[in-house]
């Protein structure tokens, strides 16, 4: 079984416990450290994280479905994770840069990338499927924690661009590196930490928490919970309830604008639960039980959100049917584009290997397109 989520009124001091500003029943509370960081979410950003939720899941669910039928080779389902992802991702300014894993597409959403563009990728037609630059948000790293070294370093250049601590919220910016609880077991996390924490780069280390790394609880990985692994290398930390999509809002926005102002890092762990599987090669009934999912189901991010929107008549009836008949025409979207992706000619492998060009790029350009034209001459010989 899983740790139990006993939240109590945590603070950037002691990464003990937990925040939360929204329970399970949709109930919002005060919290004196982060309330005043939730205190713009009116109604119109409420409705508007609802629905990006609610979108993600639709196409996280229809990518499963195309992937169950053969259309995609692979899929990293973020079935559970859609309140960590859409609240932290609603706290990023458009100049921030975003660093994710594989499994983000909520972040990807709300950073304004085309979510049929992250199918290439798991399809096998092209290695990426979106110009990072133009949303600001990385394309997916598959090496598992690799790219956290990616963001601190280019967070150090943030830095060095002068980009940090002037006061001027059209230049400041941040870095968000989001990663799993397994990540946090790979060398690679600990060394971003070093950099990080050393360099005081305006870097924010999002761990989700889902409670299983593949087969592996969180409870197996760590003897204390993830967030105290900051102050050891003295980064401040919290734990936010990651099915809280307005706890999570407010902490990521507190931990960013202390980056932005040159404060440095921070490390958040948004504690959550991956109600699907880890990837849909893996089979979660092997090493879990349907009493723990359950219990997690009843902490269901979007029907807690909802629940709060309903009884604070902050949305009503028609506008969750909206958001519903726009949620199935995003699958519909998703399921037709999917099957008209091909790939292009295997040179393409070559072309953004590194920013200019290389003569050892060119070199096995040229051999890869002499061995597939020997291809071509078989043919033709028969």
């Amino acid at each position: 079984m899983t740790e139990p989520l006993t939240v109590q009124p945590g603070t950037a001091s002691d990464p003990t416990t937990i925040v939360q500003l929204l329970d399970a029943e949709g109930h919002r509370h005060h919290h004196p450290e982060y309330g005043p960081f939730a205190a713009d979410l009116d109604a119109d950003a409420l409705r508007a994280m609802y629905r990006d939720m609610v979108l993600t899941r639709a196409f996280d669910t229809q990518a499963t479905s195309l992937q169950r039928q053969g259309e995609l080779g692979l899929w990293a389902p973020c079935l559970g994770q859609e309140g960590a992802q859409i609240g932290s991702a609603h706290a990023l300014a458009p100049r921030d840069f975003v660093f994710p894993s594989y499994r983000e597409h909520g972040v990807a959403l709300v950073r304004g990338v085309d979510l049929r563009d992250l199918l290439p990728l798991f399809r096998g037609t092209r290695h990426g499927g979106w110009d990072p630059r133009a949303h600001n948000f990385h394309l997916y790293s598959i090496v598992i924690g690799s790219h956290t070294l990616h963001a601190v370093g280019y967070a150090m250049g943030v830095q060095r661009d002068g980009d940090v601590g002037t006061g001027d919220p059209e230049r400041d910016r941040a870095v968000v590196a989001y990663f799993g609880d397994g990540a946090t077991s790979q060398g690679d996390v600990s060394e971003a930490l070093v950099f990080a924490a050393s360099a005081n780069a305006p870097v924010v280390f999002f761990v989700q928490n889902n409670h299983w790394a593949i087969s592996v609880p969180t409870t197996v990985q760590s003897r204390v919970p993830l967030a105290q692994r900051g102050p050891g290398f003295g980064v401040p930390s919290v734990r936010v309830d990651g099915n809280d999509p307005i706890a999570c809002y407010a902490v990521t926005r507190a931990a960013l604008e202390r980056a932005r102002s040159g404060a440095g890092p921070s490390f958040v762990e948004a504690v959550t639960y991956r109600m699907g599987a880890h990837t849909t090669s893996d089979d979660p009934t092997r090493y879990r039980d349907r009493a723990e999912e359950d219990l997690w189901r009843a902490k269901d991010p979007i029907a807690r959100l909802k629940a709060h929107l309903l009884a604070e008549s902050l949305a009503d009836e028609a506008f969750l049917a909206g958001v519903d008949e726009e949620a199935d025409e995003l699958a519909a979207a998703v399921r037709d584009h999917c099957r008209t992706l091909e790939a292009g000619p295997p040179e393409q492998l070559f072309d953004h290997v590194y920013t200019a060009p290389h003569p050892l790029v060119a070199e096995e350009r040229a051999q890869m397109t002499e061995f597939e034209a020997g291809f071509a001459d078989e043919e033709g010989a028969r």
